[in-house]
Order: structure tokens, then C-alpha cells, then sequence
């Protein structure tokens, strides 16, 4: 079987790493790259260190509206789709890159393969939740990551299309965590250049969302936050945030808050299994922390993995510094039940599906 697998941000390099892996075993995989993701250091470096497959097809397309995003690279798709000719289109999670592959495949009548199917916001305002719910009302199968997501894809008649298979993610973390190893190296990379030493104890912090980065004033509430600590914190910095970050850190004097230069995941699995919490907006770090026994602070006003926010496991907070402060303190009391994320071998469970055969569009 002949399978295009369309990837353009972060958290797909991860799971394409895992379930390129498994797939390639037994099926012919032509992996597509539009580059959403563009930077370096948020691209180029997942492909080398994970082993992904060098892409077939790198679109270059990055930048601009959400619209004109969408837009070019549905074009670019669909001219992909017409000289490959898959079996299906296999697509992950919620970014522009997955609803313009949907749109290009499900017009050419090739079935869709939606890994990450059925996560719920609640909130039209999120773009992604746009992406989501339109790439599952397309998708020919849906393969859900946790409970709450075939849920959701029952309430919205897609359960006949869906089943629960667990998380690429945590397929992903678990393999790579071992090559990590249990120790961060002694030295990070600093923003301006310098070597960071490696602290005994530290949090760690992610920060990349717009609505948390867009206004000096609310990023500098996390970042408050974060210096008011017994310990420093680590906070890779996003390629667009870095001249806030840069400049925040001087304006606010921060001692505590060590800014990084973007790091590869390797790097960031050891720094998640090693920090005391986690401060983040990632939907992919908030798992990670999950995943590694790591109380985690999430700054957002929805639950994007609510099976991760039990027993103050994982808690939301407003992007206020004493708000932040108050919800690191609580104390988690971790889930003694089956992983609601899978065994670890979600992948497996994917292909051994799609040899059942697909459904024709």
C-alpha cells in the first residue's frame, strides 16, 4: 500500500519519527514536508536526530494568513496527490498543514487516515479546533489518542469511522527517552550565544502560543511568574518570541529565567523528565510531563488532553504571575489506572488497522 503522510510543525516530526518506524515495515510511505515549520531549529534538526525519512516532497510553504497559508498549500498538495497516487493520505493532529491535505485528498476521493483524531476545545475562537473538526468530518478513519476524544467523534456520528489506538506521542517519548537518557547535558545553548550551565534543580518552561506572546505584558506575567522560584528556569524560546524574550529579560531584570536557544527533542525529553514542574502551553509538553511523572502547570483557558488533569496532576492557569505561582505549589496525586494514552504502541495498533484494508471513498 502506498501511503502519503503530509507533516509541516513540531509535534508531527515526533510522531511521523514513530510511526514512520512502524509503517515502513510493510507499506511504501512518501513523506510530504510543507514547511510550516521552517526554522532550523524547528525543523531541520527533529529530521536529524529522530532518523525521520528525508521528505519526498519539502513545499517550502510558510507564512502569511492563516488563509493564504491554507491556500498554497493546498495547491501544492494536490498536485502531490495527482503524480503519487496514494492509497491514502495520513495526516496528524490540527495545523494548517493537516486541513490543507484533507481538503486536497478528500476532492481526489483518496481516503484520509486521521492520526489524533476527535480532540475537543469547545471553542470555534481556537484556530485549530477549525482544522480538527473539519479534517475528522472528512477523514475515512479516525484514530483517536485518548477516551475523550472517541467521545467526541460518537457524539458527532464519526463512531463507525474511529477507533482508540493510544498516542504516537507516547510511543515516541518512551522510545526516545531512552536514548536520552535519565541526565540532561551539562551545558545548553543560551539565546545570546552563551553556554548556560546545567542547574541541580530547575523548572522548565514552554511558551509559543500567541495569545500568550503576542503582548509583552502577558508574557512578562509568565515570566514573573517563573522568577519568583527556589529555583531557576529553563525556557527555550521560540524563534518569533525571541526579541520579546530578549528584551523582557533586560526590562524585568530577570536572574532566574534562563533563556535557550530552541532545542532539539532529545534535549527536551531529558529536560521534562528531570525538571521539579513544568510550565507550558504546549499541548505536546503538557503529555510529556504526564508521560514522565512531572507536575505540570498548563497556561490556557481550555483543556486540550483532559485525561492529563487529574489528582492536580496537570492544572490550568491564567496568564498571571501569582495565578501561575499559587498552581505550582499544589501537590499531584497521580492516577494508579491504566494509562489513558495507550501501551506505548499506538503505532502498531495504526497499521495493524490499515492492513484490515481501507474503506473506498
Amino acid at each position: 500500500m502506498k501511503i502519503v503522510t503530509v507533516v509541516g510543525a513540531r509535534p508531527q516530526f515526533i510522531k511521523a519519527a514513530a510511526m514512520s518506524r512502524v509503517l515502513r515495515r510493510a507499506h511504501t510511505e512518501v513523506l510530504v514536508h510543507t514547511g510550516q515549520h521552517y526554522d532550523p531549529q524547528m525543523s531541520d534538526v527533529f529530521f536529524r536526530e529522530l532518523h525521520i525519512p528525508k521528505p519526498a516532497y519539502d513545499l517550502g510553504i510558510s507564512g502569511g494568513t492563516h488563509a493564504e497559508m491554507t491556500a498554497r498549500m493546498l495547491t501544492a498538495i494536490e498536485a502531490v496527490l495527482l503524480r503519487e497516487a496514494p492509497d491514502a493520505l495520513l495526516v496528524y493532529g490540527d495545523t494548517n498543514s493537516t486541513l490543507a491535505a484533507a481538503l486536497a485528498a478528500v476532492k481526489l476521493h483518496i481516503p484520509i487516515l486521521h492520526v489524533e483524531a476527535g480532540n475537543r476545545l469547545g471553542t470555534m475562537a481556537n484556530p485549530e479546533e477549525i482544522n480538527r473538526i473539519l479534517t475528522d468530518h472528512m477523514a475515512t478513519l479516525l484514530f483517536a489518542c485518548v477516551p475523550s476524544a472517541m467521545a467526541s467523534l460518537t457524539r458527532e456520528g464519526l463512531g463507525e469511522r474511529a477507533c482508540w489506538v493510544g498516542d504516537p506521542m507516547l510511543d515516541a517519548f518512551r522510545f526516545y527517552r531512552a536514548k536520552a537518557g535519565d541526565q540532561p547535558q551539562r551545558t545548553l545553548p543560551g539565546l545570546d550565544g552563551q553556554e548556560i550551565a546545567m542547574p541541580s534543580r530547575f523548572f522548565y518552561l514552554t511558551c509559543h502560543r500567541e495569545e500568550n506572546t503576542r503582548d509583552d505584558a502577558v508574557l512578562a506575567q509568565i515570566l514573573l511568574a517563573m522568577e519568583g522560584q527556589d529555583a531557576p528556569t529553563l525556557y527555550p524560546v521560540h524563534p518569533r518570541n525571541r526579541e520579546a524574550a530578549l528584551r523582557l529579560r533586560d526590562s524585568l531584570r530577570l536572574t532566574k529565567v534562563k533563556l535557550l536557544s530552541p532545542l532539539g527533542y532529545l534535549q527536551s525529553v531529558a529536560l521534562v523528565a528531570a525538571a521539579q514542574r513544568i510550565v507550558t502551553d504546549s499541548g505536546g509538553v503538557q503529555r510529556e510531563a504526564f508521560f514522565a511523572g512531572v507536575p505540570c502547570v498548563t497556561v490556557f483557558d481550555h483543556a486540550v488532553w483532559p485525561e492529563t488533569m487529574v489528582g492536580n496532576c496537570n492544572v490550568l492557569a491564567s496568564a498571571d504571575a501569582a495565578d501561575i505561582a499559587g498552581k505550582l505549589t499544589l501537590t499531584p496525586t497521580w492516577p494508579t489506572t491504566d494509562n489513558p494514552f495507550g501501551d506505548g504502541h499506538a503505532c502498531e495498533k495504526v497499521v495493524a488497522r490499515l492492513d484490515q484494508g481501507i474503506p473506498s471513498v
